[in-house]
């Protein structure tokens, strides 16, 4: 384990004092253990009901929505309103169950999570299934609370815009997920916290955050996935061809983000105190 010493401000603001950091060591590739353990069900279990309440609540915002438009086009919440749904829906949701699962509420995360060696491949399966479970499920009620608007308006379901190529597509979810993903990394880093102490940041907000405003961004091209799980719980039960003709878009470039964002913090941010000495020494 590597061990540095960060600098944290006195509440004065005039000196500086040393502050012990210790890296956590990495996750295991497969732990047969974690298995026998309740902790871990526990967490799948959080993540399946926070990704039912997600798309439940963003789902029911994006018909809601369709539906009062239709009549009048100045009516309804609007992109900025469904914006504020994801992001807020996930700042509640990562609060909620951060302290159980870590509030992945998304593939993307736990893939870059696990790629960083954050999660162990066991838990990362498992995280992964009970997300698409969930999303699914939330999808459901949607249908099935709003079974005379869902399929009129489209099922929530993320599918191209017009006038937009497929490469345009992939790069808009690529992007988004990086955003995302580095957002999770960066808030959640444990040096950062030792580094920055006298600043007290809640994590699930900017990572809500990003969500509202990557989707501010990309609602006109894709609809925004970022999440495999939120766009596989619509296509299921919408389940009509638009929503699967280009379904492939909303897992690669989610999987793809994720995996730069994750190379990019591990190898680029976080290994350059260890190859280049104090970061201190740039701050002078």
């Amino acid at each position: 384990m590597a061990k540095d010493i960060e600098a944290a401000a006195a509440p004065e603001g005039g000196e500086y004092t040393a502050k012990d950091y210790t890296d956590p060591p990495p996750a295991p590739l497969i732990d047969a253990e974690e298995l026998t353990k309740w902790s871990l069900y526990r967490a799948v279990i959080a993540e399946f009901v926070a990704t039912l309440l997600f798309l439940y609540i963003t789902v029911a915002t994006v018909i809601g929505h369709s539906r009062q438009n239709a009549a009048d086009e100045c009516n309804g919440v609007g992109i900025l309103g469904i914006a504020w749904a994801f992001g807020g829906m996930i700042f509640i949701l990562v609060y909620c169950t951060a302290g159980v699962s870590g509030g992945h509420i998304n593939p993307a995360v736990t893939f870059g999570l696990f790629l960083a060696r954050k999660v162990s491949l066991v838990r990362a399966l498992l995280y992964i299934i009970a997300q698409c479970l969930g999303a699914i499920c939330g999808v459901g009620l949607v249908k099935g609370f709003q079974s005379a608007y869902y399929v009129r308006y489209g099922g929530g379901a993320n599918t191209m815009s017009a006038g937009y190529s497929k490469g345009t597509g992939l790069a808009a979810e690529i992007i988004g997920t990086f955003v995302l993903v580095y957002t999770v990394f960066s808030a959640t880093d444990p040096k950062r916290s030792a580094r920055d102490s006298h600043v007290p940041v809640l994590a699930p907000l900017p990572i809500g955050f990003a969500v509202f405003m990557v989707h501010l961004a990309t609602i006109p091209i894709t609809g925004t996935g970022i999440n495999p799980a939120r766009s596989l719980g619509a296509a299921v039960i919408f389940n009509e061809d638009k929503a699967w003709d280009d379904h492939w878009i909303f897992w690669v470039g989610p999987l793809i983000g994720a995996a730069i964002a994750a190379g990019y913090h591990q190898f680029v941010l976080r290994a350059s105190a260890a190859k280049m000495g104090s970061s201190a020494s740039f701050r002078n």
